[in-house]
């Protein structure tokens, strides 16, 4: 592919070396503070997004070359039951769908709102015993269908993955940019198309063979609950079943990757969707996904107050009142130790972001909220410590370049930020910018003396 060559030979103007630690450390080296006394890993977050559209064959291709340790990909079932890369099940915001649909009367036709996951609402909610999330007020039980919520997030009339088979997502669809989107190079968007999981392994095998190092593959079961809903609806499996995660380790073991020490890491936010893994004989390496809602930049805390990034969406289905805090708990990670390996929390709840100089409202009057650039870094918890204590690795989302994620003591230099959780003793990163971790860990090492 034309495009895919040139994004490659841009990838070798920016290419720093990829790291490579003897096996002893360098006399007067300091040692890492890792779990394992190994050197942190650089985790390409669906691939390198803030250069190409994400989950493409080229954004794999280049975060290999400029040096990641992992290919990072999302994954959902086809209407034909098959494991497709994208962020999310919905197409509007990730694809070119919009555009293609104007000449493309079947993917016109695709567009709709799908049903959504009936929950169990928590008895202090005030809401009734259970209700659709995609109810337009939970509290009314006279209220209709009027959207698509799929982890409490609004997507009404779009397209769903599930109303395709893999051979329509790559015949008809390409990959678009999308965290950051007016920030970040447009000119690719379109031109790669929506790849599968299979897609992806080829990728990463033949990319070890040509580098000579192991680049592993970590997948996400991303929205599972939805998705198993969606794909018993279109045959993938009986009801109850669990059609997103089977299709995971079938083709696991497909691969020959299905052992613990195999070139993976197998991660979700639904820690009903790892135990269910590993009680059904996987048995790669499993990462439980901590998220959070924004900030409180008055305070410091991380905000758990929506339906979307407060609760793993099977603890909201179950009626489980507990927020992902309860996760960072001595009992919480020791629960977590009991079918994981590993954490992948967000940021802030490592280095918590605060403004010191806080104002309720700005000089017209209007509210005062904060932002990241205003913000500061405050004194690091104890997470990495309280995780390593129970042998379980850190891996760390997810490092942008963009300003607007940046504290202001990184003074607009990503590679700060890479530094100062490399200090803290952080297992590995998920970045979109794979060379400037891949950089800035270069610059770590030189720090320790490697």
């Amino acid at each position: 592919m034309h495009v895919r060559t040139m994004l490659l030979g841009a990838a070798l103007a920016l290419l720093v070396p990829s790291m490579a630690v003897a096996q002893s450390a360098p006399s007067g080296a300091k040692p890492f503070l890792t779990v394992d006394g190994k050197a942190p890993l650089i985790l390409g977050h669906r691939g390198v997004p803030g250069l190409v559209p994400e989950e493409t064959e080229a954004s794999y291709e280049l975060a290999a070359a400029l040096g990641t340790d992992a290919l990072e990909e999302d994954l959902h079932l086809t209407k034909d039951c098959v494991l497709v890369a994208r962020h999310n099940p919905w197409l509007a915001d990730n694809t070119n769908v919009a555009e293609v649909a104007k000449t493309n009367a079947a993917v016109a036709a695709r567009k709709r709102t799908v049903s959504g996951v009936r929950v169990k609402a928590p008895a202090a909610a005030g809401t009734p015993a259970d209700y659709l999330t995609d109810l337009t007020d939970p509290s009314d039980p006279k209220s209709v269908l009027k959207s698509l919520i799929v982890d409490g997030e609004d997507h009404t009339n779009d397209w769903s993955l599930t109303d395709f088979t893999m051979a329509e997502l790559k015949q008809w669809i390409g990959g678009t940019t999308y965290d950051a989107a007016n920030e970040r190079p447009k000119m690719f968007n379109g031109k790669f198309p929506v790849i599968s999981f299979q897609d992806i392994l080829d990728i990463a095998k033949a990319k070890s063979k040509e580098t000579g190092r192991p680049i592993l593959v970590y997948p996400e079961t991303k929205n599972p609950t939805w998705n198993n809903a969606q794909a018993i609806a279109n045959g993938c499996g009986a009801p109850g079943s669990h059609p997103l995660e089977d299709a995971l380790i079938k083709i696991i073991n497909d691969n020959g990757l299905n052992t613990r020490d195999a070139p993976i890491l197998v991660q979700s936010f639904e820690p009903g969707s790892l135990k269910y893994m590993r009680s059904h004989g996987l048995q790669t390496r499993q990462v439980q996904l901590i998220d959070g809602n924004g900030i409180d930049f008055k305070t410091g805390k991380v905000l758990l107050d929506n339906i979307t990034n407060s609760r793993p969406f099977d603890w909201t289905v179950a009626g489980d009142a507990r927020l992902y805090d309860a996760m960072l708990t001595p009992e919480g990670l020791a629960e977590i130790k009991t079918y994981a390996d590993g954490i992948g929390p967000w940021k802030p709840y490592i280095v918590p972001l605060k403004i010191a100089l806080w104002k309720d409202t700005n000089a017209d009057g209007t509210p005062y909220k904060g932002s990241t650039p205003e913000a500061a870094t405050q004194e690091a918890t104890s997470l990495i410590a309280d995780a390593h204590k129970l042998g379980l690795f850190v891996h760390v989302f997810t490092f942008r370049n963009e300003k607007k994620y940046l504290a202001a003591d990184y003074h607009a230099d990503p590679a700060q930020e890479y530094l100062k959780f490399f200090r803290l003793g952080v297992d590995g990163v998920f970045t979109d910018f794979t060379h400037t971790g891949v950089a800035a860990r270069a610059a770590y090492l030189r720090e320790l003396g490697w």
